[in-house]
């Protein structure tokens, strides 16, 4: 009888001991699934937060050489303005306006085509005005700020136009003006705000690519 007992006894240990063993067993089992359901949440996350970027062709291909020059021009300098008011240097802005102005100037109408040269007449003026409004105020960065938001959108129309002779960036802060929004272009895909420099320097989105 006392056989019989210690026997029981010895199975039930055995059975207690394997039930252990498989429940330890199982936990890093449990813990490595909630880890590969995180994995891949987070995965999926980054994969949600991608937005596509549009790409958009520049209308004119056929630009004469030396138009095409002059226009990159433009565009260079119009760079060195959103460079200088990304680093909060008004003056620099105003250096990188003047330098436009000089660009704008020299830009020979006569190599365009009859199209091309009624799409530049178009956003010749306004790109003269606003350009002239930064080179003038290397003091009052805000107000280069505002002109140069309006700016942006008349380069813009150029650069699809005509090209810049690099791929440029359409690039978004929707804070801006109360708000409201403003546009830049950049030759870099990376977020760097002109409109708020280094107190907000990566707010932004990149909208299109234009190639």
């Amino acid at each position: 009888m006392k056989m019989r007992f210690y026997s029981v006894l010895a199975i039930s240990a055995i059975l207690v001991s394997a039930c252990s063993n498989n429940s330890d067993k199982t936990k890093p089992a449990a813990h490595d699934m909630e880890n590969m359901n995180k994995d891949s949440t987070e995965q999926h996350a980054v994969a949600t937060d991608d937005k596509e970027i549009k790409t958009v062709a520049v209308i004119y291909g056929n630009v004469e050489a030396k138009a095409a020059a002059s226009i990159k021009s433009i565009v260079d300098h119009y760079l060195h303005i959103k460079t200088a008011l990304t680093n909060h240097n008004g003056n620099e802005a105003a250096s990188g306006a003047k330098a436009m102005q000089e660009a704008i100037g020299k830009l020979d109408k006569s190599l365009l085509t009859a199209e091309q040269k009624a799409t530049f007449d178009k956003d010749s003026e306004e790109l003269a005005e606003h350009a002239e409004h930064i080179a003038k105020n290397g003091d009052k960065i805000k107000h280069q700020r505002l002109h140069f938001s309006m700016l942006s959108e008349v380069v813009y129309d150029v650069a699809k136009s005509f090209g810049a002779g690099r791929t440029l960036y359409h690039e978004h802060c929707p804070m801006y003006n109360d708000n409201k929004g403003a546009m830049w272009l950049s030759d870099a895909k990376e977020v760097k705000n002109p409109y708020y420099g280094s107190e907000m320097l990566t707010c932004g989105t990149v909208e299109e690519v234009i190639q």
